[in-house]
């Protein structure tokens, strides 16, 4: 189910809202409540994977009560060590396989294997609570909360990543405090205004980026469409993902819950560094806090901070796609890294404009890597971006406008939580806008079955 769909704005959401509202004055009650919607949310997409979700939740609270119990870490790290065996095998194993056969010279059998949706997902929400728990920053959480935290639907299936400590202690406010109907309003235009990025931005890019990786394949493509791809790709994607964000940020509000925000202004960058501050800000936090500060990128030495760099980013692309290609962005980004820190060092001075620009054309040609389905296709993408291909036909009237308008609005607009928080008012010309947004992309999403956004397949 997906949050633009017709079946969640006009089904799902209200009978959820109200369930939970008529439930509101009975906390235990409220939650299962919301765990029942958020179990039929995820299960709406494949109900075999349901037991896998459950079975995260439960193995993660059993062993955290053992360690609560005896004292022993051990019961802790197992936990830590079986949720992300349970991620590798669902999103590796082929992978694994592949590269193995191929290194053997042998012709091994497929591993016919469905990855779960959301899986790289909650499996780092149970993670995160259980070396919380091994550092002493984490209390015991009865079933029900612990449950609630990790399969909450706002956030289940695409983040953001929310840790317990920043979620779990909302629970036990009244979600009839005062303030319920600047937060439905202020929720519901989060919402909206997600919902009208993903469908009137990032899908309308959608096609074109798919013709140019499409044609790619086959050969060299002319400078004009590798530009359009390479572009056009890297403001989809930021489209699609923060819309997913913003929604999710909405439909907590909605229920009186507030998610950290999860993008602010990364096209504004003006170093790598400042990028990946802004950029799915809650996996970046992610990888600072569990896997870049204890490898030790955080002491002194430069190449301690090399290793613990080049590992954190390495294992950041592998986290996104079972694939070499996803690798190589993550590597090529923890390269970037690399040199913004050797350039501070060095004390070497860069104008604001010229650091903006080269990060831009970094990410975005580095984001062709991540699109591309494997190094072939991102060679002829890369070459036809220095021209090799020829010139080609230049863009139609209409795709240069999309694509004008969405650098703009990635350069230019404030992050939507900041602007509804901060500046959005209630005044009847704001509803009508906002009504009649939601009206256009409802009927806009009604001609077909609704795209997908990008980050499920992560």
């Amino acid at each position: 189910m997906l949050f633009h769909a017709q079946s969640f704005v006009l089904i799902f959401l209200p009978v959820t809202l109200a369930a939970y509202y008529a439930l509101a004055r009975r906390v235990a009650a409220r939650e299962w409540a919301l765990i029942a919607a958020s179990m039929v949310f995820y299960a709406w997409w494949d109900v075999r994977f349901l037991p896998l979700l459950a079975g995260h939740i439960l193995v993660t609270w059993l062993l955290s009560r053992a360690f609560g119990a005896t004292g022993i870490r051990g019961f802790l790290w197992l936990g830590v060590g079986l949720n992300l065996a349970s991620l590798g095998f669902f999103k590796y194993t082929t992978f694994l396989l592949d590269n193995v056969g191929a290194l053997a010279g042998l012709a091994l059998p497929k591993a016919e294997i469905i990855l779960p949706i959301g899986i790289s997902f909650f499996t780092f929400q149970c993670v995160s609570y259980l070396i919380d728990k091994a550092r002493g920053e984490a209390p015991q959480y009865p079933l029900r909360r612990l449950t609630l935290f990790v399969v909450l639907f706002p956030h289940l299936i695409a983040g953001p990543i929310v840790r317990h400590n920043e979620i779990i202690p909302q629970f036990d406010r009244d979600p009839l405090r005062e303030g319920l109907a600047g937060r439905l309003a202020k929720g519901a235009t989060l919402l909206v205004i997600g919902f009208v990025l993903k469908v009137l931005v990032a899908d309308k890019l959608a096609p074109h980026v798919d013709r140019v990786y499409a044609a790619a394949a086959t050969g060299t493509p002319g400078l004009w469409d590798a530009w359009l791809g390479i572009l056009g790709f890297a403001l989809q994607i930021y489209f699609d993902f923060s819309a997913y964000s913003e929604m999710a940020i909405g439909l907590a509000l909605m229920f009186g819950l507030h998610f950290p925000m999860n993008f602010n202004m990364p096209y504004r960058a003006t170093s790598i560094r400042d990028f990946w501050r802004r950029w799915h800000m809650s996996l970046s936090r992610f990888l600072r806090d569990y896997l870049y500060i204890p490898l030790g990128g955080s002491r002194e030495g430069f190449a301690r901070f090399v290793v613990a760099t080049m590992i954190t980013m390495g294992l950041c692309g592998l986290w996104h796609g079972a694939g070499w290609t996803f690798v190589i962005w993550g590597l090529i980004h923890g390269c970037g890294l690399v040199v913004c820190r050797a350039w501070d060092q060095a004390g070497l001075p860069m104008p604001a404009w010229l650091g903006w620009l080269s990060t831009v054309l970094f990410v975005a040609l580095a984001f062709m890597i991540f699109r591309a389905p494997d190094m072939g296709v991102a060679w002829n993408m890369a070459a036809g971006a220095i021209g090799s291909g020829g010139v080609g036909r230049a863009w139609p009237a209409g795709v240069a406008l999309l694509v004008a308008v969405a650098a703009v609005l990635a350069v230019l607009k404030r992050p939507n939580p900041e602007v509804v928080e901060r500046w959005l008012r209630p005044h009847p010309a704001y509803a009508v806008a906002t009504a009649i947004a939601a009206v256009y992309v409802m009927l806009e999403v009604g001609r077909g079955a609704p795209s997908s956004f990008i980050y499920f397949q992560f």
